[in-house]
């Protein structure tokens, strides 16, 4: 097949491209601000000023990891020539945190006050595009992670265990958090490519969550470590020291299941992204994790 992938060059659409070059012609779309993946045939352009540049093009696939909201969508229709399948990512964002769990994908989508604007931005163009392209495919994933990711969540883990740091955990540790491993999220889209299921909206991620010690226990073990753990119930935001909001939600992954049965184990894909971090380390966008627990939680 042709595919289009908007953007190519971090995380998630990096790997999707490369994934999809194996046994595709993969094209990427960006501003060619960055390295470029390998295997693709860059389109050097900004998807909001796109011109004529896309239109001599014809593609089977465009899988658009880069839309967070309507305009973004308007702007790529509006450049695109002629295409087959139109795969978005969006979000799990777009649940309100109100609605009872785990959340399903026929649920309303809503404003959630954890994700502010870029829930009410991904349902905007959830929206658009189903209005543009009603055959459209939208995927709705928790937090993803695997080789690529540039997010300091699972590499602030890792480096809190090579430094053999005591792990500070938010409250009794209990609070559940679902992830999606990349290569997943792509062995998914390939299936909704040879399928076509009538289904338009599906909500991806694996169907069992961890608990925060678990998670932070798996990472760990792919050092062959375990962590010490301390547990902070100050009244100060959990973000300050840890990578993700207090916010717990489970999606509800049974459509998913019924087409991919099988999901990458967890302790499989934090090897995966270890292996790609130790290597890669100026590709994270730190936050200041390690300052804060240094002048407010230590000692």
């Amino acid at each position: 097949m042709k595919i289009l992938v908007t953007g190519g060059t971090v995380f998630a659409s990096r790997f999707t491209a490369e994934y999809f070059s194996k046994e595709n012609e993969v094209y990427v779309l960006n501003r060619g601000t960055r390295r470029q993946s390998k295997g693709v045939v860059p389109i050097i352009a900004d998807r909001h000023a796109l011109g004529d540049v896309l239109k001599k093009y014809s593609f089977d696939a465009v899988i658009d990891v880069t839309a967070y909201n309507s305009a973004d969508i308007d702007d790529l229709l509006d450049g695109l020539g002629e295409f087959g399948n139109y795969i978005m990512i969006s979000s799990s964002a777009v649940y309100p945190e109100t609605l009872p769990q785990p959340f399903s994908e026929e649920m309303p989508t809503g404003a959630n006050k954890i994700w502010g604007d870029y829930g009410t931005n991904k349902i905007a163009a959830e929206k658009r595009l189903l209005e543009r392209v009603p055959n459209a495919y939208i995927l709705r994933p928790p937090y993803l992670y695997g080789k690529y990711n540039n997010l300091y969540r699972e590499a602030f883990v890792f480096e809190c265990a090579e430094q053999d740091r005591k792990f500070y955990v938010p409250k009794n540790g209990k609070m559940k958090l679902q992830f999606f491993d990349i290569e997943d999220m792509c062995r998914f889209i390939e299936i909704i490519l040879e399928m076509k299921p009538k289904r338009r909206v599906f909500n991806v991620g694996n169907p069992c969550s961890v608990d925060i010690i678990e998670w932070a226990s798996i990472c760990y073990e792919v050092l062959g470590k375990s962590p010490e753990s301390e547990f902070v119930h100050k009244n100060i935001s959990q973000r300050s020291f840890f990578p993700f909001y207090d916010y717990e939600y489970a999606l509800d992954v049974s459509e998913m299941s019924r087409l991919m049965p099988n999901v990458k184990p967890l302790g499989e894909g934090l090897k995966q992204s270890y292996e790609w971090f130790k290597n890669n380390r100026g590709e994270v966008l730190r936050k200041k994790l390690f300052e804060f627990i240094e002048s407010e939680l230590r000692g």
